[in-house]
Order: structure tokens, then sequence, then C-alpha cells
């Protein structure tokens, strides 16, 4: 890559790419670095000490790739290490969190249900989320173990998905809820099988779009975007087995010919 460095983004996996597609898309003359920490996924798992150091480690690498703005495309690192990895990095990091707000907002019974990891639902920045915004409203949470292996499985479209949401979205449609939040990055991809078995009558939201439009308000008012005309660039990388992960992430990045490299990080 050449002129400024690139923004990077990270996650547990490939979920992230679903925030990188929509930054591509308000952005598309910047370059980007990504990188799947699937050897370590899933992070929802995991304690937050090992997330943490996860990214830490993480955040060196990109930034030894002179990456001038940090997107953590993960809500369970976000809830866990946000304020940490803005304490340990020089460059401007923006984070994500499940969209409680927005939710509240949309919801016309006051009841939402909201779909994520079992980290993030613990976490502190999620319950402060709720504790802020949600006054007066009803908030359903379902941990969904399994959803983040299917996706980075590339089985998102075969029948145990189905079986597997029809699971979790269960408990919350029974509750009545007329609002769902997909609180983790990897869901959606799995947003028109949620849309299909909740009905026409709830409405999914997620924050990608939401997170495009601050790295593109990062930038500017940092004084951080490249000014370039042409076509942004991507690179990929993975702590796993570049064969294993490179399929699903041509196939939900759209190109059949990306690759993706190894990084032992």
């Amino acid at each position: 890559m050449t002129g400024p460095g690139p923004i990077g983004f990270f996650d547990s996996g490939v979920g992230g790419l679903s925030v990188m597609k929509e930054a591509r898309a308000l952005l598309p003359s910047e370059d980007f670095i990504y990188f799947a920490d699937s050897a370590y996924c899933p992070y929802g798992d995991k304690p937050p000490e090992v997330l943490r150091k996860r990214a830490f480690a993480i955040c060196d690498f990109l930034l030894e790739r002179g990456t001038r703005l940090i997107v953590i495309a993960c809500n369970t690192i976000s809830i866990a290490a946000l304020d940490d990895v803005r304490r340990y990095v020089s460059v401007p990091v923006v984070g994500i969190e499940p969209a409680v707000k927005p939710a509240v907002s949309a919801t016309r019974n006051g009841k939402i249900g909201v779909l994520a990891t079992g980290v993030t639902l613990a976490g502190e920045r999620f319950n402060a989320l709720v504790r802020r915004y949600g006054r007066g409203i009803e908030v359903y949470t379902q941990p969904c173990p399994g959803l983040v292996e299917l996706v980075e499985s590339g089985n998102w479209e075969r029948p145990e998905a189905e079986i597997m949401l029809e699971r979790y979205l269960g408990p919350l449609l029974a509750r009545g809820v007329d609002t769902v939040v997909l609180g983790c990055t990897h869901y959606p991809f799995l947003r028109p099988l949620v849309e299909k078995l909740a009905g026409g009558g709830v409405t999914v939201i997620d924050t990608g779009r939401a997170v495009a439009r601050q790295i593109k308000n990062v930038l500017e008012a940092s004084g951080l975007a490249s000014g370039k005309t042409a076509p942004g660039t991507e690179r990929f990388f993975t702590s796993a087995r570049p064969e294993v992960v490179e399929p699903v992430v041509r196939a939900l990045w759209g190109d059949p010919g990306l690759a993706v490299e190894r990084a032992e990080i």
C-alpha cells in the first residue's frame, strides 16, 4: 500500500467483515487491512484478560503496518477491552456496541431482544447501555453459543443455521419483542434468516452502518482522511490456517480472487 497507512479492522474471525463492508461503501478510496483472529475464535467464551492480551497483540500487528485508525469490529472485545485498547495505542480507536439505543427508538411495544455472545451480555458496558437507554423498556437477552462458529465454518445458509436460530429467537418472540438487535458482528450474515424466522412485524437492527459513519467522522475530525480518489485496497490476515479461512472470507467479501495471509501472533 502506498500513501497514508490503512485503516485497520479486527475481530475474532470473519464477522467484522460485516462492518468493513459498510465502511467500504462509505469510504471507497481508503485502504483497509483486516485481521481475523480465527485461531482464538470464538471470543465469546474467553475471559476478559485473555481478550485484552489478544487485542493488544493484534493492535501491535496493525500498527507495525502503519495503521492510522483501528476499528474493533467485535462487540465482545469492545465490551471487554475498548477503554484498555484506547489507552494502549496512540491512534484513534472506534469500537462497536449492541444497538440498544436505536432499538429503543424503533420499538413500538417497548419490548426488545438482544442476540449476542455471553461475554457481551455479561459486560458492564452492555449493562450500562441498558441502564442508560432502556428505561421503561423491557430488554430480553439471549446468548447464542455456536452462531459464531457457524458463520466461521461457512455454513450460514445450511439447515442447521435455521434450527439454531429458531432455538435462540424462540424465547424472545415468546416474550413478544418487536425489535431484535444483532449484538455480534457475525450475526448480520444471518440477517435474512433472522428476518424470515422473526416475521414481518419484527424489526432487525445491527450497527455496521452506524460504525461506518463513526469511522468517517473520526477520520475527518482527526485530519486522518487520506484524500485519495483512486479505489481503496484491502489486505486480509488471519492467525489460523489461510486455506481454511480464505474461502469464507472470499464468500463474505464477494471477491473470489482475494488472498488471506497468515500472521503468527
